[in-house]
């Protein structure tokens, strides 16, 4: 899986980059036979609120055949906004599986 990673107001780091392969290729183990046709990864500190403090956003966009997986999330640490991200697509990756194979039974019967 080839992963464009963008940064906005972030420097990327060595760390960082092998942070977010990491994260990313463990998705892998979840996809099984869906193939990715495109992974793009956008990194952004946020512009903060008063009162709110450094904020990141991490947003993925997964591009699985007939859909786009995409999930964005906001936290005070970039490690942490990256963590939920996965977490995220792990969920909307087993539920683009199901109604795949949902899809294939409707067409048996």
């Amino acid at each position: 899986m080839d992963i464009k990673i963008k940064t906005t107001k972030v420097e990327l780091t060595q760390d960082l980059r092998d942070y977010v392969n990491k994260k990313i290729k463990m998705l892998e183990k979840y996809l099984g036979d869906v193939v990715i046709t495109n992974c793009d990864v956008e990194l952004e500190h946020a512009v903060s609120r008063q009162n709110q403090g450094k904020t990141y956003r991490v947003e993925v966009n997964l591009a699985v055949p007939g859909e786009i997986l995409r999930v964005d999330k906001t936290e005070k640490t970039l490690n942490k906004a990256i963590d939920k991200v996965k977490d995220h697509l792990v969920l909307m990756i087993k539920k683009y599986k199901e109604k795949k194979v949902d899809k294939k039974r409707g067409k048996n019967n």
